[in-house]
């Protein structure tokens, strides 16, 4: 048997992990894997005991390496996807931020060369139909209501890229907007929303299954009015995204809502703009100004998170160490789980027979020490 054989590492799948595990990559897909005796191959990586995990799935990202997603130029937005190949992530969704309608067609259009190029799994519209009093890092004038023909443009632009768009429920016909999403292929997610949890819920009950980083840019908790944060998180429809770079969130919330959620409803996500793997400095998100001190961006002259420099593996890391959870939860909220939510689960987000060769080895503190995607190595 022919083919390149990755062996000697500590390989998490669904059924666990398998120690002194090997897997045989063939023609960029997964041919075989198990433990004991090895098969031959026309070359042999040796894991040294490395942790072999799926390559990471990213559903919300705005940019990194210091290129924006935003720009209509194919080639910047390639250097972003390398950037989080590097880290890990072999599955990723473009995150747009909120612009004019044109904009954002313009934006999509050229985004859609590399979808169908297969470097992105699609684009994520995080805008423009979001609450202005919960707005974040977004233009607080260039938010609107989801009328149905902005709708339909956006959709049209992408002719199928448009993977998943966030709205704020209380928005005038926001149910009738999650009804038209579902039906042109998109997923429909709550987010920067002031919404009540007697708004939220017609919206889930509509078909929106995706919480857009949880708890960040939302009403916050309350006891006696839960609100969007307890209604999307204890609604077994809803998958929550939850950005795990212990600035957004504490452990400890991190660690509540990933338990409450399960491993079926917890998705890690970088929320990263275009100083992930960068650094400090200043940077423009939808025309205005983030400055990043100290690996932490925040809207200039305020105190306000503005997306973050996270990478995958990073997060990765932290759910584990930071939160206490395992490798293979870890794996779930990375891998498995937004795979599975963008309707990849037959192709990637697991080690198992069949699918893509996507996969990170991770030393014994979930460093990367290498990435491979679609069989070929990254970097």
């Amino acid at each position: 048997m022919a083919g390149r054989l990755i062996a000697g590492g500590r390989l998490v799948t669904a059924e666990g992990v398998v120690d002194d595990g090997w897997l045989l990559v063939e023609d960029g897909y997964i041919s075989a894997l198990g433990s004991g005796e090895r098969p031959r191959a026309d070359e042999t990586v040796d894991a040294g005991g490395a942790w072999v995990v799926p390559g990471f799935v990213d559903i919300h990202c705005h940019g990194g390496g210091g290129e924006p997603f935003m720009s209509t130029d194919p080639a910047r937005a390639r250097v972003a996807v390398d950037t989080h190949a590097k880290h890990g992530t072999t599955t990723l969704l473009a995150s747009l931020v909120s612009r004019p309608v044109e904009e954002l067609v313009n934006q999509i259009a050229a985004l859609r060369e590399l979808v169908e190029d297969g470097l992105l799994a699609g684009v994520h519209l995080e805008g423009p139909f979001l609450s202005a009093a919960r707005c974040g890092a977004h233009d607080p004038n260039i938010l609107r209501a989801p009328a149905a023909d902005a709708v339909e443009r956006l959709l049209d632009a992408g002719k199928g890229a448009v993977r998943m768009v966030t709205i704020a429920p209380e928005l005038e016909n926001s149910v009738n907007a999650v009804r038209q999403l579902i039906d042109g292929g998109s997923l429909a997610a709550i987010g920067h929303t002031d919404a009540t949890e007697a708004q939220v819920m017609p919206a889930v009950d509509a078909g929106a299954t995706v919480a857009t980083h949880l708890f960040n840019g939302m009403r916050p908790l309350h006891h006696r009015e839960p609100g969007p944060i307890g209604a999307l998180l204890d609604d077994e429809r809803v998958t929550v995204e939850l950005i795990c770079d212990l600035v957004h969130l504490s452990p400890t919330i991190v660690r509540l809502a990933a338990k409450h959620a399960g491993l079926g409803r917890t998705v890690l996500v970088t929320d990263a703009i275009a100083a992930a793997g960068v650094g400090d400095g200043s940077y423009d998100i939808g025309g205005l100004e983030v400055v990043v001190k100290d690996g932490v961006p925040t809207l200039a002259g305020g105190t306000s998170l503005a997306g973050s420099t996270l990478t995958m593996d990073v997060a990765f890391r932290n759910l584990v160490q930071g939160c206490g959870l395992s490798v293979p939860e870890a794996v779930a909220a990375t891998s498995t789980r937004p795979a599975a939510l963008l309707g990849l689960a037959d192709a990637t987000g697991k080690l198992a027979k069949g699918l893509n060769a996507d996969l990170v080895l991770l030393d014994a503190g979930l460093h990367v020490n290498s990435v491979m995607r679609r069989g070929s190595w990254v970097g």
